[in-house]
């Protein structure tokens, strides 16, 4: 299939999947399936990872360290939860930004294929971290509907919260995958980023529990307003900050369209470097 040339219209990101849907679905499809050929489970371990994940959580932080929310109405085991649905979010996001940077420099031989468009690997990248997150999220429906014997009806918002996210880890990917071709030490500064990421976010504690001089850092991090969403609409049965998100929607798509265009601009120079 023909790469085409997206100008530089701010639509070029959806274009960029619709024009190449088939081969994007094909790709992500044989991400999936090379990650659990071999094993005797296969793809269900995508499901009992998750699983066994969510059950340790709940344990350790719960049930060994005591750990807790501090919420109304907060039960014995609503912190694991609570801890899982943040790691989703921030999952997501991870399991693209580290893949990002070795997108190109470890598929070498689509570089020199003139006809294939590069930038789809971001898209393939994000279609199977999509797959774990929608994995994890069923894991955690399925474990509160069990505990509390009920289910909110603000989980079926999840998806929108999604569609932002997507936005910022395809923006992120196309810069990084670009940048990993001409300096390979982002790659390794990947993995400690996400972890400060991680430490820096409402995952293993509330924003309330930092004092008000740290609190900036935490909203500094553009995955804290996502994963405290996720919280809201999978935990607490709270509807989303409308507002919030549509201008979350419009920032992440603005970083999408830029990652976009660096990807493109200097794609050209990809096969000389590699």
């Amino acid at each position: 299939m023909l790469s085409q040339g997206y100008g530089h219209s701010p639509l070029m990101v959806l274009t960029s999947m619709s024009a190449h849907w088939s081969l994007i679905r094909q790709l992500t499809k044989r991400e999936i399936a090379s990650r659990y050929r071999g094993s005797l489970l296969g793809v269900l371990w995508a499901f009992l990872h998750p699983m066994v994940m969510l059950t340790v959580y709940t344990i350790v932080f719960k049930g060994a360290l005591g750990m807790r929310w501090g919420q109304e109405g907060e039960s014995a085991l609503d912190f694991g939860l609570l801890l899982f649905s943040g790691l989703i979010v921030h999952a997501l996001f991870s399991e693209s930004v580290h893949r990002a940077p070795y997108l190109i420099v470890n598929n070498g031989n689509y570089v020199k294929k003139v006809v294939f468009p590069l930038e789809i690997l971001a898209w393939t990248s994000l279609g199977t971290a999509l797959f774990h997150a929608g994995m994890s999220a069923l894991v955690l429906i399925v474990f509160y509907g069990i505990l509390h014997q009920s289910l909110h009806w603000t989980m079926l918002l999840l998806p929108l919260l999604l569609v932002p996210l997507a936005f910022v880890t395809l923006g992120v990917s196309w810069f990084l995958a670009s940048a990993g071709v001409f300096i390979r030490d982002i790659g390794q500064a990947s993995g400690p980023v996400m972890t400060v990421m991680l430490f820096l976010s409402p995952v293993l504690y509330p924003a309330s529990a930092l004092p008000e001089s740290y609190r900036l850092l935490l909203y500094a991090n553009p995955l804290t307003f996502l994963i405290s969403q996720a919280q809201d609409i999978l935990i607490w049965g709270k509807p989303p900050s409308w507002v919030g998100i549509a201008v979350y929607c419009a920032s992440s798509y603005l970083i999408a369209w830029l990652g976009l265009l660096w990807f493109q601009k200097t794609r050209k120079a990809f096969a000389d470097v590699l």
